[in-house]
């Protein structure tokens, strides 16, 4: 098994293999970015307007697609 993380635009991507020893992966798992920055927003978003949560996702720069699991 290996865990490799590549510095990306928006934080670390990291893929997870693990092998069975066929030349196929057994478990193949992505770790985007997008998708631990937006665990954050509950702690920055704590004591604010609704509206300004709109801003705080903006500045994220999060990927819905990588958050839809």
């Amino acid at each position: 098994e290996a865990y490799v993380p590549v510095e990306s635009s928006k934080g670390e991507l990291g893929f997870f293999i693990v092998s069975d020893g066929t030349g196929k992966p057994q478990r193949v798992r992505v770790r985007p970015p997008s998708f631990f920055n937006l665990q954050a927003l509950p702690l920055m978003a704590k004591g604010r307007m609704i509206a300004d949560v709109v801003a705080l996702i903006g500045s994220l720069d999060i990927v819905l697609g990588e958050i839809d699991r």
